[in-house]
């Protein structure tokens, strides 16, 4: 059986790495090494290439925890013995690492949002997409039926009803409850927007853009 191997363009992209940021800040990730990771933050984003937080934040190696699913999606609650990838790394960062911001991040033109307006059949006789953009139809289902003639509005306000409806369904999880709570835990929603990079976070009163300085 032959060998798979990386592709020019990822080799390509690590020689750029080993020769710019790993020379440039090699003492922090030797420092890393030996000491284990603590980052304060967690961020729960979209897979989408566009739209990698530690680019959006301009984080160094370490600063973030960061776990990306389609459409950046946090279930709620379900402690049985099925497989819960978003959760454990819930867990993990919360109750290994102690993270004291989590950070659910949706962003524009979101594929795994828009699939949610779609009434096709499953992409395949073992879809996965589907199944877990469900709740985001439920979602959908809730918005103004006369708003659908303008499809880029309706997506742009199911953007910022998932990422809100995250962040519900992380007060879920006890021990993220009782940390918030305690006041040793904050929990904030944000959304970037592609083409124009900006970022805009959710408040009290509505959604508003962050100030670029």
């Amino acid at each position: 059986m032959p060998t798979e191997t990386l592709s020019p363009a990822l080799i390509d992209g690590y020689r750029r790495f080993r020769s710019g940021r790993y020379s440039q800040e090699h003492e922090r990730y030797l420092r890393l090494a030996s000491e284990g990771q603590r980052p304060s933050t967690m961020l729960v984003a979209c897979s989408d290439s566009r739209s990698g937080p530690e680019t959006v934040f301009d984080a160094l190696p370490g600063e973030l925890f960061v776990v990306r699913n389609v459409a950046a999606l946090v279930p709620v609650y379900a402690p049985d013995s099925r497989s819960h990838a978003a959760s454990a790394a819930l867990e993990f960062a919360v109750l290994a690492l102690g993270v004291s911001d989590i950070v659910v991040m949706g962003h524009g033109r979101c594929g795994g949002v828009a699939a949610a307006f779609e009434d096709a059949a499953p992409l395949t006789a073992s879809d996965f997409i589907g199944t877990w953009v469900a709740p985001l139809r439920d979602l959908a289902s809730e918005l103004d039926p006369s708003d659908w003639s303008d499809p880029a509005r309706m997506r742009r306000e199911l953007e910022f009803r998932s990422v809100e409806q995250s962040v519900v369904n992380l007060r879920t999880f006890p021990w993220i409850r009782s940390r918030e709570k305690a006041g040793t835990l904050s929990i904030a929603g944000c959304w970037f927007d592609i083409a124009l990079g900006e970022l805009w976070a959710m408040t009290d009163a509505g959604w508003e853009r962050v100030p670029d300085a």
